[in-house]
């Protein structure tokens, strides 16, 4: 620590003050952003300084150029290497793990600090592709030094803005010529993309000369990813093309209006299918009707006759003088009577056809009935990347529990959300990333928007995530009403765009 001290002290003049970090992706890739620096000491006094720039690729990992750290080799044992992050008031001694000179890297580990890590984008590159620089170029330290203060106060590095130039070789390693301006002191410094995400190490650049126009060279990621799988170190990559917010909108709009288009053609089907199932119905009623109609005509026509015969035959023994055909003609009469009543009730009851009394067909398994069904219950969700904006490595499929009054997995408690839905909005202890969550049951659709915040955003937020009251799931109204309230606190303090979104379908786990 006594060194640290020493050239803390020793490199004022190689110090910058820039702006404050914006809240976009580049700002949120500058977290992980550090200076770099090298000093050497005989005898207790510093003979030889380097300086550049790293970034973290681990919580505790930094890369960086080896000749960056080339001091170490030249004086080894008595050379020191110092960190200094973007956010915070520390700086941090580092130990490089790794050296490898023909690809220019070196990987460090700090401790003592928790860097956000960058995410490598390995898809492909256009060119005059927008590219952006991070570092701590010399020339803008050396004109803006002030004190040895200046160096125990870490610094946001600067930007520079550029286009992708084309691949080349620099001697056996893979780089990218761009024309983002660097200078001595960005070396080791990510080129993002818009995104923020890395596509390589900067390492060199050319010198205009006599007109000529300067480029840059960075590493590629190919050559980086490399370096890292023989340190046997991991890392987040992404093939995602960067899409911008806007873009994100504009598809989810589309998406949304196809999906709308869908849903209204499945319920025209379905109308359409039900008003054939009805004639279809209603056609078989009329057939059964008329069917039931002629038999009991045809039965009233029978009893009819059978009652004609019964009469007759009962007339014939009338005429006749013998007590017992007396008696026969009677019961014939009667016979001919009932056959004659059963005749004219057959006949009066014969069914008349009512359209009314068809039952209207089942239109339950239509797409509007079953959206308007909120899901519950064990729940997948699967990513929709055409309606997200990714930035970094995403979990392809969510699973959780859901119940009607907002509880997820039975521990977590979801508050009512501005235009319906559910939302809950969480702030962790170490990342510093901010997640609004929102889910609705009727629609199915699951959000996941992730702010990359600064050091002092995630600390309001984590001020402000304090006051929540409601942590384990409940069915009150009233603390789900203040839940929403604290939410709608921490929400505000949340910059005007996301970083991150994504989305995801929700259907019923299987």
């Amino acid at each position: 620590m006594r060194l640290l001290t020493c050239w803390l002290a020793a490199l004022a003049a190689l110090l910058v003050f820039t702006a404050p970090a914006h809240a976009d992706d580049v700002s949120a890739a500058a977290r992980g952003v550090v200076r770099v620096v090298v000093i050497a000491t005989v005898d207790g006094e510093m003979v030889d300084v380097e300086h550049g720039t790293g970034f973290a690729i681990a919580p505790g990992r930094i890369v960086t150029n080896a000749h960056v750290v080339e001091l170490l080799e030249r004086y080894p044992g008595e050379a020191v290497v110092g960190v200094v992050p973007s956010e915070g008031d520390k700086s941090f001694e580092g130990r490089v793990l790794r050296i490898d000179k023909s690809r220019d890297l070196a990987l460090i580990e700090v401790g003592g600090v928790r860097l956000p890590p960058l995410t490598l984008y390995t898809g492909p590159l256009g060119e005059s592709d927008p590219l952006i620089a991070l570092g701590y170029p010399g020339n803008v330290d050396l004109a803006t030094a002030r004190s040895a203060d200046d160096f125990v106060t870490p610094t946001a590095p600067v930007r520079s803005q550029g286009v992708m130039s084309g691949n080349r070789t620099l001697e056996g390693t893979a780089v990218l010529v761009h024309t983002a301006s660097i200078a001595r002191g960005n070396s080791g410094g990510p080129l993002l993309d818009r995104c923020g995400r890395v596509l390589g190490v900067n390492s060199a650049l050319t010198r205009g000369e006599e007109g000529d126009a300067s480029f840059a060279f960075a590493i590629a990621d190919a050559e980086l990813i490399a370096f890292l799988r023989e340190a046997s170190q991991p890392v987040s990559t992404i093939t995602t093309p960067c899409l911008t917010l806007a873009d994100a909108d504009a598809r989810d709009r589309a998406d949304a209006e196809r999906q709308s288009i869908e849903d209204r053609e499945r319920a025209r089907a379905a109308a359409e299918r039900a008003r054939d199932d009805r004639e279809a119905a209603l056609e078989k009623a009329r057939a059964d009707n008329a069917e039931t109609r002629e038999n009991m005509i045809a039965i009233a026509a029978v009893l009819l006759a059978l009652s004609v015969l019964a009469a007759g035959y009962a007339g014939m023994l009338a005429t006749r003088r013998l007590k017992k055909q007396k008696r026969q003609a009677r019961l014939a009469a009667i016979a001919g009577g009932v056959f004659f009543v059963a005749a004219v009730a057959t006949f009066v009851l014969r069914p008349d056809f009512d359209p009314e009394s068809v039952a209207p067909a089942d239109e339950s398994g239509s797409t509007a009935a079953t959206r308007a069904t909120p899901l519950s219950g064990a729940l997948q969700c699967a990513l929709v990347p055409e309606r997200s904006r990714i930035i970094q490595p995403p979990v392809e499929t969510v699973r959780f529990d859901w119940r009607a009054d907002g509880c997820m997995n039975g521990r977590t408690q979801y508050a009512e959300a501005p235009g319906g839905g559910w939302e809950r909005i969480l702030v962790p202890n170490e990342d510093a990333t901010v997640s609004v969550l929102r889910f609705d049951p009727v629609s199915g659709s699951y959000t996941n928007s992730r702010y990359l915040l600064s050091a002092d955003a995630m600390e309001r937020a984590r001020t402000l995530r304090g006051q929540v009251q409601q942590k384990a799931c409940a069915a009150d109204t009233g603390g789900r009403a203040a839940l929403a309230t604290q939410q709608s606190a921490i929400r505000t303090a949340l910059p005007a765009q996301v970083n991150e979104r994504l989305v995801y379908r929700c259907t019923a786990a299987k």
